[in-house]
């Protein structure tokens, strides 16, 4: 079932902290999932001018946090639409769509992890969020919007558990994601089972990948992101070509520190034509 009619959101007027053209789709429904979110969709500078112009899409997770203080945990978001705006308009990233995903609040920890922990109770429903986004959602913005639907053209990114999702989704569909934006990972969930599947791979994956952690989220939080990052290393990815790793000193587990990674992620996945 297709969301209700799309509609342009603004700020100040609507007591949203957003900047640039940002579309609504109220209610969009899954299938998979047997449930309903809002997404927001970020159009570029120049997206209305150029009719025959595609672009290419990133997918975020948790996407509360993602443009909207009004919105956002703890009020702190990731400022990703005025980053973009900024970036764009300066040549330092290709113009690009950005699809900000709500989490389903409560049901978080369920879509997100992809097994099932007994003492949480939660989780084992990752396969199901990775449908939706897949056979719902992606068809549906590649239908609506003027996008570049192959997968080179394509990333998806998170945060946390919104990390391990990620991870998830593109081990499950390899062929759809051809760039992971994998920002302080839960590898810890189940006991680090997303590092076991990634040490079974035969090979590199087709993908370009962003891997960041800040040292302020605890030991362990480190010790897991550098054991991907070996694990990644040791399969083919090569770093500064396809694996960008980032450890930044005394950052905390907290949207305020993953915005100020955004601009450098952006620049990474999404570089303008000849640019490094």
């Amino acid at each position: 079932m297709p969301p209700g009619p799309i509609q342009c959101v603004h700020a100040p007027r609507d007591g949203r902290s957003l900047t640039g053209d940002i579309r609504l789709l109220e209610g969009f429904h899954s299938d998979a999932l047997g449930n309903s979110r809002d997404v927001l969709v970020y159009l570029p500078p120049g997206y209305d001018h150029d009719q025959t112009r595609r672009f290419p899409v990133l997918y975020l997770h948790d996407g509360q946090n993602v443009f909207d203080t009004s919105t956002s945990f703890a009020g702190a978001e990731w400022g990703v639409d005025e980053t973009a705006e900024r970036l764009v308009h300066a040549g330092r990233v290709m113009p690009l769509v950005i699809v900000a995903i709500n989490h389903a609040g409560a049901l978080r920890a369920d879509e997100f992890a992809p097994t099932r922990d007994a003492h949480r109770h939660a989780g084992g429903h990752a396969n199901h969020y990775a449908r939706f986004l897949v056979d719902e959602l992606k068809p549906y913005i590649d239908r609506t919007f003027r996008t570049q639907p192959e997968a080179a053209s394509t990333a998806v990114g998170g945060s946390s558990l919104g990390g391990l999702v990620t991870l998830h989704i593109g081990l499950e569909h390899p062929g759809v994601f051809g760039a992971l934006a994998v920002l302080s990972p839960s590898i810890w969930w189940d006991r680090r089972a997303v590092l076991t599947r990634v040490e079974g791979l035969p090979a590199r994956l087709p993908w370009r990948i962003w891997l960041d952690v800040g040292t302020g989220e605890g030991r362990d939080t480190v010790r897991n992101a550098r054991a991907l990052r070996g694990v990644l290393q040791e399969k083919g990815w090569e770093p500064g070509a396809d694996l960008h790793y980032l450890e930044v000193h005394d950052a905390p587990h907290s949207e305020t520190a993953w915005a100020e990674r955004v601009g450098p992620l952006l620049e990474f996945l999404f570089p303008v034509t000849g640019s490094s």
